[in-house]
């Protein structure tokens, strides 16, 4: 059985997550979806999380409904998906969870960790695209109106990136740190790079397939998840934060990872 390619963006709000996820979905003919939201359940999720009037949700039940909405979108999007054959794109995945309510909320990383693998049953994906922007080309992006979680405070978004940064040093074999900075050509153009050199069969046949470039075709994805062709609408997946830094490859960016997403059964 032909499994498959999981593909993940992270990184802080406005780093261009969305925009970039709906591009590359759109040009491997691949499942575009996003967390939290990707399915009936998780939208409604997600209002909860992410409305201002949301008063006084401890960090682990914000660390829980963040699992529950995962848990949800893997069993009801991803999986299946991946299953069936279909790469699919994701605008967030449990590096949100390690970023934003480890390193930002100050949980113990591993047990958020312990947490999402139980929730996915340990699917991991095969390339993590951090996309890097300095925290005032974010600033200048963001929205008038935060909502709840863009709302937490300078501090808690720097921490937030400082995740970020970590996490990609300790795992250089998925995580590709990509500079999000320029206009959203450029940005692709970047992006498309660190993919073929990660995954290369996977670049030579979306390439061979469509020339360069891809149609969308129909999205797999149902229940409030998004289409291959489609946008992730309403901002990014989970709450983000400014990723500064150099805004480069990871280390250990040369080579491909021959694996697919790993997937327990």
């Amino acid at each position: 059985m032909t499994v498959g390619r999981f593909l993940v963006f992270e990184g802080g709000e406005a780093a261009g997550k969305s925009t970039q996820a709906a591009r590359l979905a759109e040009r491997l003919r691949a499942v575009l979806t996003r967390e939290p939201g990707g399915t009936a359940a998780g939208a409604a999720i997600r209002a909860l999380l992410l409305d201002p009037d949301t008063p006084d949700l401890d960090d682990r039940a914000e660390a829980l409904l963040m699992a529950a909405d995962r848990a949800q979108h893997v069993a009801q999007v991803v999986r299946p998906a991946l299953e069936a054959g279909r790469h699919v794109v994701s605008d967030r995945y449990v590096g949100s969870s390690l970023a934003y309510q480890g390193y930002g909320r100050g949980l113990p990383v591993d047990e958020v960790r312990r947490l999402s693998a139980w929730a996915t049953r340990g699917l991991e994906p095969d390339l993590v695209v951090l996309l890097d922007v300095p925290a005032a080309v974010a600033a200048d992006r963001a929205g008038a109106r935060p909502d709840r979680l863009e709302a937490a405070g300078e501090a808690f978004h720097r921490r937030v990136a400082e995740g970020y940064r970590a996490l990609a040093a300790a795992d250089p074999g998925r995580w590709v740190v990509v500079d999000g900075c320029g206009a959203p050509d450029e940005v692709a153009a970047r992006v498309w790079a660190a993919v073929a050199d990660r995954l290369p069969d996977l670049a030579a046949v979306a390439d061979g397939d469509s020339g360069g470039g891809a149609a969308g075709g129909e999205g797999a994805a149902t229940d409030g998840s998004v289409g291959s062709a489609g946008a992730a609408g309403g901002g990014p997946g989970a709450p983000g934060a400014p990723a500064g830094g150099p805004g480069t490859d990871a280390p250990g960016a040369a080579g491909a990872r021959a694996g697919h997403a790993k997937m327990a059964p």
